[in-house]
């Protein structure tokens, strides 16, 4: 297990345990009667680091980034899937003015 998975988990688990926070602080306004405007600080700054944390395992734990290559042909959307029985050509479409039919005569 690589450090990006456990700076995954630990962002996870602030994330987690600032949502907690929030909620338990909420519930200590209810009973003292007292209004919600914002969570408190050190509930802030846990989602910002927690955040921080879940980004950087993001990028770092699945892989090298590939670079596509536009000349390939596997790439081609001309290359029609195998099963062809999902390709309609009779829709509602067809009720639509083609193209053609949209340019100004002047």
């Amino acid at each position: 297990m690589g450090i990006g998975y456990v700076l995954g988990a630990i962002g996870g688990a602030l994330l987690v345990h600032a949502a907690y926070a929030t909620i338990q602080y909420r519930a200590v306004l209810k009973i003292t009667e007292e209004e919600f405007s914002h969570p408190p600080f050190d509930v802030i700054i846990q989602l910002l680091v927690g955040l921080a944390l879940c980004m950087w395992a993001g990028v770092s734990v699945p892989a090298k980034f590939l670079s596509v290559l536009p000349h390939s042909e596997e790439n081609r959307i001309v290359s029609l899937p195998a099963n062809l029985d999902f390709m309609i050509f009779n829709h509602r479409g067809r009720a639509l003015p083609s193209d053609a039919d949209l340019k100004l005569k002047i």
